[in-house]
């Protein structure tokens, strides 16, 4: 067992002193292969020195061991039957008094009484590594947790939907109880929020990679939306009827039925007819921002030296309309780092996906390779990414990790906030996509490393990692951290 790193191995030390290099892990890694053993894994492999515990989450994205294509370490079985989600460290009532979502209520069952944190913290502190809670704004609740259906969003037809409304002053008071929860009673370094929820007008589009098209189901309709459209002047009736229209150009054009005009130029012909339509996608993002700048505000009253930090969903990376709603500039404002998804191993299968969706309503006139060409012109990808024919097997290059990595530290404007590339080790892919080997974990983070950034964060969880490739990754750091790297271009060169 190392307890020193930083003594063992000399390159570590010079990137730790300069660079953040983190992993996201769950309680499962910990509870299944013992904590010291996991860290020095860690260590050893990965050159790791900062631990994203995912601390707060009811989804299996960042927690609970693979379904398939088991890592090699840990246990080899699935957890999905067993797997609960909640708090893996304890919740504390105190914090809790000024919303009705009583996160005393809500500790993870998985474990039992264990408290991660507890058990995390004090073996990483020994071994000089920082280490942050991750919460996750899922949606996939067990049925047994019915609380949050109170606070639940309401779509179009009036049904509840799925998710619990951003603009609920219970909901707001929540996650800042989770996080001034965890700052105040554990000796962390600070809070990574995840949130990967588009608005109405995306969400009705199928405008991401891994959701289907429900244009009926969009939301959110409920009284504190109602409240806000007054405040803003907006119709709601009128809001109503767009999305309805919205709704029936959506059908159509997923049935075929092409307008006379074309199917891109009735779609603008509704945006003018109804630009409340995006009107009201502009309130759920005021709502998205201000429960960030909630939790942001309430850490740093706690501590203004512990970080937040906010993961920016993949998505934003291939959807032009979703990144011109997203300006860097504006969240570095309230976070002390992003981390930006450049996963680009299975990002060729979710970049073929978003494709698709766009080519099936909007832009159904342009041949789809036609549109990703047209697409990567507009993202400032490199002409020698694959073609939509090959995209899934090929990956996204790591000249992509490359690109958006110096895109988020240009967006930033010098602001003091750190840009973290997370970095995809064996992310689960369709069956025709690529299998990542060492050589793509290598240059994967080599590239964001070379771009520019403050550090990388290992994704989407340890659990599901092969150590080759965790390994490989490792060496990309310690040969970084003996570079001297001045990025001078738009283009990584690996080979």
């Amino acid at each position: 067992m190392i307890q020193d790193i930083n003594q063992q191995q000399p390159g570590v030390n010079k990137i730790r002193a300069q660079k953040t290099i983190g992993i996201q892990v769950g309680a499962e890694s910990f509870m299944d292969e013992g904590v010291e053993q996991v860290l020095d894994i860690l260590q050893e492999k990965g050159a790791i020195n900062t631990l994203y515990v995912s601390t707060f989450s009811y989804d299996r994205g960042i927690q609970g061991r693979p379904a398939v294509n088991y890592a090699d370490h840990g246990i080899q079985e699935s957890d999905r039957d067993r797997y609960h989600g909640g708090n893996y460290a304890t919740p504390h009532a105190e914090f809790y008094k000024n919303t009705r979502i009583k996160g005393e209520l809500l500790k993870a069952p998985d474990f039992g009484d264990v408290d991660i944190l507890e058990k995390v913290i004090p073996a990483a502190r020994r071994r000089r590594m920082k280490v942050f809670a991750s919460v996750q704004d899922g949606f996939n609740y067990p049925a047994d947790v019915t609380i949050f259906k109170d606070f639940s969003e309401i779509n179009l037809g009036g049904e509840k939907g799925g998710a619990m409304c951003f603009l609920a002053p219970d909901v707001r008071e929540f996650w800042k109880a989770v996080s001034v929860d965890l700052c105040t009673s554990y000796d962390i370094d600070g809070i990574l929020l995840f949130n990967e929820r588009g608005g109405p007008f995306l969400n009705a589009l199928g405008a991401s990679h891994n959701q289907s098209i429900q244009s009926s189901n969009v939301t959110c309709f409920c009284e504190h939306h109602q409240k806000m459209a007054a405040l803003h002047n907006i119709d709601l009736e009128r809001v109503k009827e767009g999305y309805r229209q919205l709704d029936t150009f959506v059908k159509g054009s997923l049935s075929g039925n092409r307008p006379s005009n074309g199917y891109y130029v009735e779609f603008e012909r509704l945006m003018f007819a109804y630009p409340e339509i995006y009107a009201w996608n502009q309130i759920f993002d005021i709502g998205k921002s201000q429960v960030l700048a909630d939790v942001y505000e309430a850490v740093k009253k706690v501590n203004k030296n512990q970080q937040v930090g906010f993961h920016i969903e993949h998505v934003n990376s291939f959807n032009p309309f979703y990144r011109a709603t997203r300006s860097y500039e504006d969240m570095a404002k309230i976070a002390d780092f992003l981390k930006v998804v450049v996963y680009n191993n299975c990002g060729g299968e979710r970049y073929a996906s978003f494709i698709r969706n766009a080519g099936s309503i909007v832009f159904r006139d342009i041949p789809v390779d036609e549109l990703m060409r047209f697409n990567n012109y507009l993202l400032g990808y490199s002409e020698d990414e694959a073609s939509m024919t090959g995209l899934a097997t090929a990956g996204l290059s790591p000249d992509y990790v490359y690109r958006e990595t110096q895109r988020a530290l240009a967006g930033v404007r010098g602001q003091r906030c750190d840009i973290l590339p997370g970095i995809d080790i064996n992310i689960p892919v369709g069956r025709n996509s690529r299998v990542q080997s060492p050589d793509d974990a290598y240059a994967a983070t080599l590239a964001a490393l070379k771009a520019g950034a403050q550090g990388v964060l290992l994704s989407r969880k340890y659990s599901e990692m092969k150590l080759a490739n965790l390994e490989a990754a490792g060496r990309a750091v310690r040969e970084a951290a003996s570079l001297r790297i001045e990025p001078s271009s738009n283009r990584f060169n690996f080979y």
